[in-house]
């Protein structure tokens, strides 16, 4: 249970670092952190810093994960597909703003552990596929949001077919972890529009599963 000064801190720190969108806060507010926060790291759940989690990952901080919440624009009818489930934070935020989220993870113990923690807070419109995320998830395409937490060197062309005309996409990008670009992407009748919105550092987007 976190206890209300804590709370009240964690959520002007996300205001002040431009999460301003009230949906997106009121589902960051019901989203408990410390339950996706694994061992000693556990204490500093709720401080706007990204913390390792199993299998050499990290869980972003938490005014990133909002940014990128943000821009992806979640509707209540939206179909969403994030790639990279980690323990699972980003996808619970999702839950309470889309009608549907599949997020897929290439650990397979994280999927089985983000499984887990879903069943136990009972969110029944998550589902997780454990699987390589560089591939999507062609038998659920189209999706109207598409968001990756890991970063690829370009905007990966199997994810953006997957993507319906009037979606959007939001993934870093970048050749190296010290230099990468959080994009938005909006897929329209004429092509593709690109919106630069931030410098991030994200953990790289591997093709294939984990041997874990």
């Amino acid at each position: 249970m976190i206890d209300p000064e804590t709370l009240m801190q964690y959520m002007l720190s996300l205001r002040h670092a431009g999460v301003t969108n009230r949906d997106v806060l009121n589902a960051m507010e019901r989203v408990p952190r410390h339950l996706f926060v694994t061992g000693h790291f556990r204490d500093r759940a709720y401080q706007d810093v990204p913390l390792p989690i199993a299998s050499g990952q990290t869980i972003s901080q938490p005014s990133v994960v909002g940014r990128m919440t943000q821009a992806l624009e979640v509707g209540k009818r939206h179909k969403v597909l994030e790639i990279g489930t980690g323990t699972g934070f980003q996808a619970a935020i999702l839950s309470h703003l889309a009608r549907r989220v599949y997020t897929m993870e290439r650990h397979r113990i994280l999927a089985r552990s983000a499984t887990r923690l879903f069943q136990e807070i009972d969110l029944v419109n998550v589902t997780v596929i454990s699987g390589d995320g560089t591939l999507g998830l062609p038998e659920q395409a189209p999706f109207d949001r598409i968001l990756l937490t890991a970063a690829a060197e370009d905007p990966p062309s199997i994810l953006l077919a997957q993507l319906r005309v009037g979606g959007i996409m939001v993934l870093p990008v970048g050749q190296t972890d010290a230099v990468q670009s959080l994009i938005k992407i909006e897929k329209t009748q004429d092509g593709l529009e690109y919106t630069e919105l931030d410098k991030v550092r994200f953990v790289p987007l591997v093709q294939g599963m984990a041997n874990d």
